[in-house]
């Protein structure tokens, strides 16, 4: 197993604990089938670019966090979701964790039963069974956190989202992160203000690390996001999209907030920038 010396070890063993019984129910090649058996995943980088200059939204159904706990009961994923495609949202992030986010399959199936945009599957991905699961419950991305895995692991779990027809959000959160996403020629690159080990947030430095993206790979700016000068900031900086959950879940208007951050507009990134790889 990969260790950070982060939080994120522990979520990671919470992960694979509560994987268990899953795979216990419904076998690999069971899940295999499914997964390979579902109607086609939805393009979900076309959704973040749209058809103008706005910046794209991932809009995330949150429950809670390990930095902030409890944000919100959302008893009904579905209806939120709904909300939030109505506002604008490019696509809907759903969290699945379930120990610390409060997150769960359930809440996933029902807002791909409910939304036509493209649906992220929001997790902490160590295993190809969880691949494979996210496409069977409908899912058109998932979320790879190149921090939780090593470069075979990063590899194969991305060819296998390619291989199921969907697309991989490449989550970083330091320079050498970002390296490392970029030798694996993502296609779609997060950048998390959030800093693993103490749970804080700096958006300059998540600014300074999306100005490192060169043009091609979409840029998603992640965390850090309380208002729309927050989306202007991470546009700024070079962000085709932001991922926005605690803001939105919180702000007692959900469909304003988003459909406010939708109307920042896009600045690229010049073709001369970019980490080297």
């Amino acid at each position: 197993m990969t260790t950070t010396g982060t939080v994120l070890d522990e979520i990671i063993v919470g992960v694979r604990e509560d994987l268990a019984p899953r795979r216990a129910a419904v076998p690999d090649a069971e899940i295999e089938r499914l997964a390979r058996a579902a109607a086609p995943a939805l393009d979900a980088r076309a959704s973040l670019v749209g058809e103008g200059t706005t910046m794209g939204l991932i809009a995330e159904v949150k429950r809670s966090s390990p930095s902030k706990g409890a944000l919100a009961e959302i008893p009904e994923p579905a209806e939120l979701a709904a909300t939030y495609a109505s506002a604008g949202a490019s696509a809907i992030s759903v969290l699945t964790e379930q120990r610390r986010f409060r997150g769960t399959l359930a809440d996933l199936d029902a807002v791909r039963a409910r939304v036509d945009v493209p649906v992220l599957r929001k997790d902490f991905v160590v295993e190809p069974y969880q691949v494979l699961e996210a496409r069977a419950h409908g899912a058109d991305l998932v979320l790879l956190i190149v921090a939780a895995l090593d470069d075979a692991q990063l590899r194969d779990l991305y060819d296998l989202t390619a291989e199921l027809g969907m697309q991989a959000l490449v989550e970083t959160h330091t320079e050498h992160e970002l390296e490392r996403a970029l030798a694996l020629e993502a296609d779609i690159i997060g950048v998390n203000a959030r800093n693993l080990k103490d749970l804080t947030v700096d958006l300059d430095r998540a600014a300074d690390l999306l100005g490192m993206i060169p043009a091609g790979p979409l840029a998603i700016g992640e965390s850090a996001v309380a208002s729309r000068a927050d989306v202007e900031r991470y546009a700024s900086a070079g962000a085709d999209a932001v991922l926005v959950g605690e803001a939105l879940v919180t702000s007692g208007d959900p469909a304003a907030e988003a459909s406010s951050y939708r109307r920042v507009t896009r600045r690229g990134r010049p073709v001369s920038e970019g980490a080297q790889a």
